[in-house]
């Protein structure tokens, strides 16, 4: 982007365990707060050719991957403590990558926006 000078938008997926890390989580919750601080970093260096670093931090989105841990007692456990009381799903990220990719979120940079349905803000 810098080589062809006309910027762009670069968009990162964390996790909301880079934020507040889960049990038995460790490696997983660094390597995600790693991707925090490499997109703040970027965002500051790379501003001023015009190329946006943001992330997105999901909360637990359902895939074939997790669906069985999602469906287990611990992830059922979890889901009570989600105030929206659902896990997400891939469409829910949609909008904010479409506006992180556009030209409607100009001025952002640096920005980590959580979409996990008000999981940080429980309580613990």
């Amino acid at each position: 982007m810098i080589k062809q000078g006309h910027g762009g938008s670069i968009i990162n997926i964390a996790s909301i365990t880079g934020l507040r890390p889960g049990a038995g989580s460790t490696a997983y919750s660094s390597s995600k707060a790693a991707v925090i601080q490499m997109t703040k970093g970027a965002a500051m260096e790379w501003a001023r050719y015009g190329i946006r670093v943001n992330a997105i931090a999901p909360g637990y989105i359902e895939t074939d991957l997790n669906r069985d841990f999602l469906l287990s007692s611990y992830g059922l456990a979890m889901l009570k403590r989600i105030p929206q009381r659902r896990f997400g799903s891939f469409a829910d990220l949609d909008g904010l990558l479409l506006l992180l990719a556009s030209d409607a979120s100009a001025y952002m940079t640096g920005s980590v926006i959580e979409v996990d349905g008000g999981h940080l803000v429980s309580p613990l």
